[in-house]
């Protein structure tokens, strides 16, 4: 009995051991993917933001292309207008893909064509965004300027001039993206408890107080995660604002990622190996206390 009663046990951890290594094979995969096309690049790219490099001989140089990158006079105004385009297009993302958001789950009844409507603009390539505005705000031929000439006013050179040049490409990327922050804010709000409602309007409240104090609140996660979403999109910005501007003019709307990639095309690969790997780090020192913060206000 007591020989039975010892090998239950051993079969017993024997189970118990496969069942804690089961869920392994399932993460492997993942991790396998993770590891070649995020990790190891990653890793690479670091190696040669130290070098000197053709694509082909890779000369060690240290801290020179750091040194070179960080000294570069349109560098800090590259990295204000990452921030200013930023925080700019998560702003308006959040304040008004949540107005449209409650709109569209309200009882209209065309409100499914509306968010049909919405979307479409995200099924659009930045590119292609890009080259239609740029179109519409040619200062002769635009259809904007064309417009404003019927009431008189006469419209500016939208691109061509740097204060309003950064202006016009945030208003085009709030445009393209808005359709993803509708969706999370509709998916959002529809999760809301319908009691939540019912209690309300027995309770004689305003459609202005349910939003105020039952839809803004109760949709945190659907904010903190178009927050996040857009934010990180804002830091990488690159082939819209290219395909409109190129960073001109002058440097009005250069970022981050059009200046990497002006070091790219003029040969100089491991200074713009060295501008990824500071982006990298510029969207991770500013991505991930943003997140840390938006979820411990969530959790309260």
């Amino acid at each position: 009995m007591e020989r039975k009663s010892f090998q239950a046990v051993i079969l017993m951890r024997l189970i118990m051991n496969k069942r804690k290594t089961y869920p392994l094979y399932f993460a492997a995969p993942a991790f396998i993917i993770f590891i070649i096309l995020f990790l190891f690049p990653n890793l690479i790219s670091f190696y040669y933001s130290f070098t000197i490099w053709d694509l082909k001989n890779a000369v060690w140089c240290g801290l020179d292309n750091y040194k070179m990158f960080l000294t570069d006079p349109g560098l800090m105004l590259s990295i204000k207008n990452t921030l200013i385009y930023a925080v700019t297009t998560c702003g308006l993302k959040v304040i008004v893909g949540f107005i449209i958001a409650v709109f569209l789950t309200s009882g209209l009844r065309t409100k499914n064509l509306l968010r049909s409507i919405v979307f479409f603009a995200t099924l659009i390539s930045s590119v292609a965004v890009g080259i239609m505005f740029k179109a519409m705000l040619h200062p002769t031929k635009g259809i904007v300027n064309t417009f404003l000439q019927l009431f008189s006013i006469q419209g500016t050179d939208w691109l061509g001039n740097t204060g309003t040049a950064l202006g016009s490409v945030i208003f085009a990327d709030v445009w393209k993206g808005l359709g993803i922050a509708v969706v999370i804010f509709i998916a959002g709000i529809q999760s809301i408890d319908r009691t939540y409602y019912e209690s309300a309007s027995l309770d004689g409240a305003s459609k202005i107080q349910i939003v105020k104090d039952i839809m803004i609140p109760l949709s945190k996660s659907a904010r903190n995660s178009v927050i996040i979403l857009s934010f990180i999109s804002g830091i990488r910005s690159f082939e819209l604002i290219w395909s409109m501007t190129k960073g001109g003019p002058g440097f009005a709307t250069d970022v981050l990622g059009s200046v990497v990639y002006k070091e790219y095309s003029s040969g100089y690969y491991g200074l713009s190996t060295t501008g990824n790997v500071i982006m990298l780090i510029f969207v991770m020192c500013l991505a991930f206390p943003l997140q840390k913060f938006l979820n411990k206000n969530e959790e309260v």
